[in-house]
């Protein structure tokens, strides 16, 4: 399985966000207090389980422990902070986003399955 790599510096942020130029980035904000978001949380795994390989960089963030970078992620975006919500971003635009029940397995194939070999 693939793992999302922890964001947890809004400079790690800031070099995710201008990487998307190269690479497209995927944000899971979670909160592990919540129960839809660790529904959501996985139905991300499962997908990323799915995965032979990604042409994608996939981050989470814990929104309760770096709640500072989940509100950074929502101002450079114009995006307002849900949890849990996903964050598609290419060339340093969010391309597509969902937050609680709409993260699904097949809300993520739908849309980002052109970026992930199964």
């Amino acid at each position: 399985m693939k793992h999302p790599m922890p964001l947890v510096t809004i400079k790690q942020w800031e070099e995710a966000l201008t990487g998307s130029a190269g690479l497209p980035v995927l944000v899971f904000k979670h909160s592990s207090l919540c129960s839809v978001s660790s529904g959501a949380y996985d139905e991300l795994a499962a997908w990323l389980e799915d995965a032979v390989t990604l042409s994608l960089s996939c981050f989470v963030v814990d929104v309760v422990e770096y709640s500072a970078v989940s509100q950074a992620i929502a101002a450079s975006v114009g995006i307002r902070h849900e949890s849990p919500q996903t964050l598609f971003i290419e060339n340093g635009i969010v391309t597509w986003h969902a937050s609680h029940w709409s993260i699904t397995y097949s809300a993520l194939e739908d849309h980002l399955g052109n970026h992930c070999e199964k």
